[in-house]
């Protein structure tokens, strides 16, 4: 039988090997949570992008009927910031499924071929390839263009970068009289306190098409 002593040594070696376990297992969750995710996002990228170029044509320069919107979850186009050297596949939809497979745009807002109206689109900053990470590095002026399958690229000149309450963020998804071009992450880093925004006025967009006589 063991003495008390005994027991307490027993109990706190076991007590010893069961934290350190829990922190193996915290560790291991922190670096899949942090790097591990990519590795399911790296996998959706470079099937959206066999997509984007097997569904790429010359832009048409006639945009889709109004109301139009590719399906939930599905392609939405590239984005391409050379500033900070991102190159993302965008797809349809915000929701937690749709943005680990990269950025998403926002379904009620406008897309890059309407005449008027805020295209808006939210990117991960920390996880799952984090492609909004270096959000915050840009500066007015810097460009941002959307590109699509059929309708062509359109170019966006960054015009404001600030932070908001995330209680508070949803207004920067207000339609507006010119086209223009809003992304969302959270801020700060490793956070999701407060939204980082990034807003641009479109520049220039496909010459449309002369009208059939």
């Amino acid at each position: 039988m063991k003495s008390p002593r005994g027991w307490v040594g027993s109990s706190l070696h076991w007590f010893g090997i069961a934290c350190l376990l829990g922190a193996a297992g915290c560790g291991g969750f922190i670096v899949w949570t942090l790097w591990g995710t990519g590795l399911t996002t790296r996998a959706a990228q470079d099937r959206l992008g066999n997509d984007f170029q097997s569904l790429q044509q010359p832009a048409v320069h006639i945009p889709p009927p109004p109301g139009w919107a590719p399906i939930p979850g599905s392609l939405y186009g590239e984005i391409v910031i050379p500033a900070i050297g991102l190159n993302a596949y965008v797809v349809q939809g915000t929701d937690y499924g749709s943005l680990q497979n990269g950025p998403g745009h926002y379904v009620n807002t406008a897309n890059p071929w309407d005449p008027t109206g805020r295209v808006g689109i939210a990117g991960h900053r920390t996880t799952y390839l984090h492609p909004f990470f270096h959000l915050d590095l840009l500066k007015p002026g810097d460009t941002i263009t959307i590109r699509t399958t059929k309708y062509g690229d359109y170019t966006y000149r960054v015009s404001e970068v600030f932070v908001l309450p995330t209680s508070i963020a949803g207004r920067v998804l207000a339609q507006t009289p010119n086209p223009t071009l809003v992304l969302t992450t959270c801020n700060p880093t490793y956070s999701s306190a407060e939204r980082l925004i990034v807003t641009a006025d479109r520049t220039s967009a496909p010459v449309p098409a002369p009208a059939t006589p």
